[in-house]
């Protein structure tokens, strides 16, 4: 099972944001009890259930002597990291360091991408789609990939 699609939402006055039912279940079927963990990356609060996350670790552990880059990579990622737990109602709290780093305050975007979710502050995402994308394809080519959208 795979985190897909968008879905609006809007944090109650505690911080307190409820997934959707689809990631819900996706968290419940891969973490006991739900666990998952929120970290910040690349402007938005990204969304791992507890054993992808704990995979994502080890194998960030098996690099050797890496540069300064990439160990302040890791101080940012690794180290703003949050074990969380659904809530009885499938609410998880986002802290306050997270929404500071992510400009959240209310209204956001859940933003499935796979093996792991997106929390978007509504106004920066309206921002991303709002990009020319006209580029994309020969990046995608170049890599290897052909996709016919």
């Amino acid at each position: 099972m795979l985190f897909r699609g968008r879905s609006h939402r809007s944090l109650d006055p505690k911080g307190r944001l409820m997934l959707p039912p689809d990631f819900r279940d996706i968290l419940v079927s891969r973490a006991d009890g739900g666990k998952l963990v929120l970290t910040s990356f690349d402007d938005c609060v990204m969304g791992y259930p507890l054993p992808d996350w704990e995979d994502f670790e080890r194998k960030f552990s098996t690099l050797k002597n890496p540069s300064r880059k990439m160990r302040d990579f890791r101080r940012l990622v690794i180290g703003s990291a949050e074990l969380m737990e659904l809530d009885g109602q499938g609410r998880v709290r986002i802290s306050r360091s997270h929404m500071d780093y992510a400009g959240i305050t209310k209204d956001v975007v859940l933003l499935g991408q796979g093996s792991r979710f997106e929390i978007w502050d509504q106004g920066r995402f309206d921002g991303i789609v709002a990009q020319d994308f006209d580029d994309v394809a020969a990046e995608l080519a170049d890599s290897g990939i052909e996709l016919s959208l």
